[in-house]
């Protein structure tokens, strides 16, 4: 029993990557997984088909697979080998990555330095933080106070003998490249949470947390906001409580490329509203918050907080001037990756895709930037052909899914789950099965399949598009792989998900 899923698995060799040749020799090796064999007959199509082409959803376009972990047996296929938009499945591609190649004890390291002398309490420089994307700076792995980091750094600071900074706080985010947002992404996400800015120094994932509190009816809700009220960002309160037993309706807007955020919610009494907003510059956003900790900590700061690409020199950590004088190291690959999977966290996933190529840089990577969406995603092509996916067919253009631009087929992403559930290191394996949501239990799957099969799976979801591919056990004990792609539907996405419940709860039953 492997993370509530039985299997025996068959072990793919890692290094079958590099001698198996380029990706269209591979269709030949494997047929099942290019979406190359014919569609499904038998009991399963018998039982599943009809699920799938019930009314409302007879303009929807299906997609579905289901395969055998042990034999690797295809035991239904509908249009397996069309191209798909996969939305949050995306993440399966990335995490799967990530686990292989830089392994599940992989950590983040971001680094402080000091480029100035520490004279009788004073540091006469600048106090620098070199990020390395590390998505775990913030709220969520801190026991619910984002600036934890940021006061273990003042304690490291005062143990150094340092009281005053003469100098500026800033923050380096040149580990990855400049582009804030994944290609093709909708301009109107940008305030919210799951599309926040992409940055090499996140902090409290790129967002405030806004609370508003009703008062009295026909008064404005009490507004407030984590970390701390700070001031990086203004907030216009034109917010409303209304009567009791009214609807919350909620209201929120950034203005686009600056800080401005209007809140129209209204509230009825007895109710709060709870939202995170996405920050325009996360890595100003970073630095400033250090810089007001910091202050209260007992660490006066004479300069500003500065984002590097505002210098005209950037820092040379080469030189002896420069002295790491604090450090914070992240939780495990694996802990994000649950994260990511669990959750459905956009900006862990886009995170983990340019720390790809950042660490496992190409010689051939042409103009890309190592920290880019472009070389992470060159550095992933790996794992793909080690599953045996036809990366000619492959098309990806971010990590984690918002893009409409990503096109997948069912049969790619039952060849990942088949070669992820058959890893030949046991920590590899296990770290990516237990990134799933557990059904009835946890994250995106919380309130699906409960008192239902046993499913770990991950959910995908964007307008009109609905995703769910990962693992059940049948009845008769045997580990399933399932992927369910719909696209181009017009009914309620509740009607794609009980479909999607249905199917899988019923493959489940299948002997």
């Amino acid at each position: 029993m492997l993370n509530g899923l039985n299997w025996k698995p068959t072990l793919v060799s890692r290094d079958m990557r590099f001698r198996l040749g380029p990706p269209l020799a591979l269709a030949g090796l494997f047929l099942v997984h290019t979406g190359t064999f014919a569609q499904s007959i038998g009991p399963l199509k018998t039982a599943l088909d009809p699920i799938l082409d019930a009314s409302p959803m007879e303009n929807a376009w299906w997609g579905a697979v289901v395969v055998d972990v042990e034999s690797g047996d295809v035991l239904y296929n509908r249009n397996g080998g069309r191209s798909f938009v996969p939305a949050s499945n995306t993440k399966l591609f990335t995490t799967a990555a990530a686990l292989d190649l830089l392994g599940p004890d992989y950590r983040w390291v971001t680094n402080v330095y000091i480029d100035g002398n520490v004279v009788h309490g004073e540091l006469q420089g600048n106090l620098i933080v070199r990020g390395s994307g590390d998505p775990s700076i913030g709220a969520r792995y801190s026991n619910g106070d984002p600036t934890h980091v940021f006061r273990a750094w003042a304690d490291s600071l005062r143990r150094a003998g340092v009281r005053v900074i003469r100098g500026d706080v800033i923050g380096d985010d040149d580990v990855f490249d400049d582009v804030p947002y994944g290609e093709a992404w909708s301009w109107d996400d940008e305030q919210f949470a799951y599309a926040a800015a992409i940055n090499g120094l996140p902090f409290n994932d790129n967002v405030i947390d806004v609370t508003i509190t009703a008062r009295r009816t026909s008064e404005p809700g009490n507004v407030s906001w984590e970390p701390d009220r700070t001031d990086y960002v203004l907030i216009v309160n034109r917010t409303i409580t209304t009567q009791l037993g009214t609807r919350l309706k909620e209201g929120y807007k950034r203005r686009r490329g600056t800080n401005i955020i209007e809140l129209t919610s209204e509230v009825p009494q007895g109710r709060t509203d709870h939202e995170s907003l996405s920050v325009h510059n996360p890595t100003g956003y970073f630095v400033h918050v250090l810089r007001q900790t910091l202050q209260r900590e007992g660490i006066a700061v004479d300069g500003r907080a500065v984002d590097v690409d505002e210098l005209s020199i950037r820092p040379q950590y080469s030189n002896p001037r420069y002295r790491r004088i604090a450090s914070y190291q992240s939780p495990p690959l694996s802990v994000i990756a649950e994260t990511v999977n669990t959750e459905s966290q956009n900006l862990y996933a886009e995170l983990l895709l340019r720390t790809l190529g950042v660490e496992m840089p190409l010689q051939n990577s042409g103009n890309r930037e190592t920290g880019s969406a472009e070389a992470g995603l060159q550095v992933a092509q790996a794992t793909y052909l080690a599953a045996g996916v036809d990366t000619s067919r492959l098309q990806l253009v971010d990590g984690s899914g918002l893009s409409r631009k990503n096109l997948v087929t069912p049969s790619m992403t039952a060849a990942l789950l088949q070669y992820m559930a058959s890893h030949e290191e046991a920590a590899v394996r296990e770290a990516f099965i237990g990134s799933l949501a557990v059904g009835g239990q946890t994250g995106t799957l919380a309130w699906r399949f409960v008192n239902g099969p046993e499913v770990r799976a991950k959910t995908g979801s964007l307008g009109n598009i609905s995703s769910l591919a990962g693992y059940v056990t049948s009845q008769s004990g045997a580990s399933l792989v399932f992927v369910l792609m719909c696209n181009n539907y017009t009914v309620k996405q509740s009607v794609i998900r009980r479909a999607q419940d249905r199917v899988v709860t019923r493959v489940a039953t299948w002997h």
